[in-house]
């Protein structure tokens, strides 16, 4: 059983900035593919960013230059460091991680840009 908690969002301003986290939690024996997802109302669930295992990113265009995932391995935790947000930006975030195969989700963080 895999738990992920995520946590960090909030309101904010345009132009601010929010940093979200995700712990992975229980039986974990070895976590691959670790990203970011997002889905605002009436829209489908888009990828935000992810990483691999080996420190690898990959980024939706409507994010690069402005956020940055990370993770640190011994904490079982990804990052996603969100600067210079926009209205549009205003979505549920979801973490996902990929364990022998297998993706697990959070339950979503919510986060709203205001202008």
């Amino acid at each position: 059983q895999v738990q992920l908690v995520e946590s960090g969002g909030g309101l904010v301003q345009a132009g601010g900035s929010l940093r979200l986290s995700c712990l992975a939690s229980g039986t974990i024996f070895s976590i691959s593919a670790m990203g970011w997802y997002r889905q605002a109302p009436g829209n489908e669930r888009e990828l935000v960013a992810d990483i691999t295992s080996g420190g690898s990113t990959n980024y939706a265009n409507s994010v690069k230059g402005r956020f940055t995932i990370s993770r640190d391995n011994a904490k079982n935790t990804v990052y996603l460091q969100m600067n210079s947000l926009k209205v549009e930006d205003t979505a549920v975030y979801y973490c996902k991680v990929v364990i022998i195969g297998y993706g697990y989700w959070g339950q979503g963080t919510q986060v709203t840009v205001s202008s």
